[in-house]
């Protein structure tokens, strides 16, 4: 069999796509280091033409709706198209945010109070409050790079909030003031600890994507007990969300050492500066070798998988 080239999908067209190009770009150029590589600009909630699979393996670095929500996988999965990062069942749950919480916390992850609903049944700032005081977190149950994401602080801001939603499915959650971690999981073991402090003090699309606007510690400075509680709640929701191949968990360390998971990204942002690749960097692997292994798993499902030669 000749070998594999790999398909490198970027763009989409979700809210994401810009930040997906970015990776695309990125992670194309360091695959193209050690494989043949091909990029493809998805522009449809379809598989890109010229995808073939006696001839590709997929490196996806879609985000968001279809490109992380099981859409795509779902489709490769129809296609007999080998691929890297979870299958589509765990890339559907791990989009719903609420899902991921909840089959993590069956597993004994601590995760935030939540109220779940959609935009046709919003409750009212009242209900909330009752439920989960007056700061909350407000954010779309399946977005994204921070898309759509509110801090509430009083009874007003909630009462915004909850009148600008007009359509999707949304999470209310109870805000938990700590430190902001993230840890990268390859092949289900945890690589090393981000520690996240934005300036603004709220980690979203702005301090996500603005030059200076945040600042990144890592390893983060834990002592190592802590490191190994945040290592093991990553690896154990990874776990029970069925993840494959890779992914990157998010936290919200509280005082007393009190871990809460707030999310689940099994195709994070990808550039070199990217949360991930910085776990991986604290592990000892570069961009290149990280995208390397990335790759590698899928690698193996094509060569193990009795496709015929490509013509």
């Amino acid at each position: 069999m000749n070998e594999p080239i790999i398909a490198v999908l970027a763009g989409g067209i979700s809210s994401e796509r810009e930040v997906s190009l970015g990776s695309g770009r990125a992670c194309g150029a360091a695959l193209a280091r050690s494989f043949p590589t091909r990029w493809f600009d998805v522009t449809a909630n379809a598989l890109p033409e010229g995808l073939d699979p006696a001839r590709h393996v997929v490196f996806s670095t879609l985000h968001g709706t279809f490109g992380e929500d099981g859409g795509m996988q779902q489709l490769m999965d129809a296609a007999g198209i080998a691929y890297a990062g979870c299958d589509a069942a765990g890339s559907a749950l791990t989009m719903d945010k609420a899902r991921t919480k909840q089959v993590a916390a069956a597993r004994g992850v601590g995760v935030p109070r939540d109220l779940r609903f959609s935009a046709d049944r919003r409750p009212t700032a009242d209900e909330v409050i009752a439920k989960l005081g007056t700061e909350v977190v407000v954010k779309p149950n399946d977005e994204g790079s921070s898309v759509g994401l509110s801090m509430v602080g009083n009874r007003a801001e909630l009462a915004t909030a909850l009148a600008a939603i007009t359509r999707g499915n949304w999470l209310i959650e109870e805000r938990i003031r700590g430190r902001e971690l993230s840890v990268g999981v390859l092949n289900g073991r945890a690589m090393g600890v981000v520690e996240i402090r934005p300036k603004s003090g709220v980690y979203d699309y702005v301090s996500k994507y603005t030059k200076g606007m945040t600042e990144y510690f890592c390893p983060a400075p834990l002592d190592d007990t802590v490191t190994a509680q945040v290592q093991q709640a990553a690896e154990t929701a990874f776990a029970a969300c069925g993840c494959r191949d890779y992914a990157r968990v998010d936290f919200i360390l509280a005082p007393k050492n009190m871990l809460y998971l707030l999310e689940i990204n099994t195709l994070p942002g990808m550039k070199e500066t990217s949360l991930l690749p910085m776990s991986a960097r604290c592990a000892g692997l570069d961009f290149t070798a990280l995208v390397r292994e990335l790759v590698r798993p899928a690698l193996q499902r094509f060569a193990s998988s009795g496709r015929p030669p490509s013509p």
